[in-house]
């Protein structure tokens, strides 16, 4: 198990992250693994409640507007 850290292998597991997700998800995939590695801790050390969330922002969708369908004229 002592081989798996190896720089090589490390390298190639970063190539492949990079590759699943690409360049502009790695900055929130690595803050939200971040903040979670925190939390852990802090629930380990048996510290205070954790500080609320900020609130998330959802984007609103434009409303969907039923289809069109052809009237059929008689």
């Amino acid at each position: 198990m002592g081989d798996l850290f190896q720089p090589t292998h490390l390298l190639v597991l970063g190539v492949v992250v990079f590759l699943l997700f690409g360049a502009k998800r790695l900055p929130e995939l690595g803050k939200g693994l971040g903040e979670g590695l925190k939390g852990f801790k802090d629930g380990i050390k048996g510290g205070s409640d954790p500080a609320p969330a900020p609130p998330v922002q959802q984007q609103n969708a434009a409303p969907q507007q039923p289809s069109a369908t052809p009237v059929e004229q008689k």
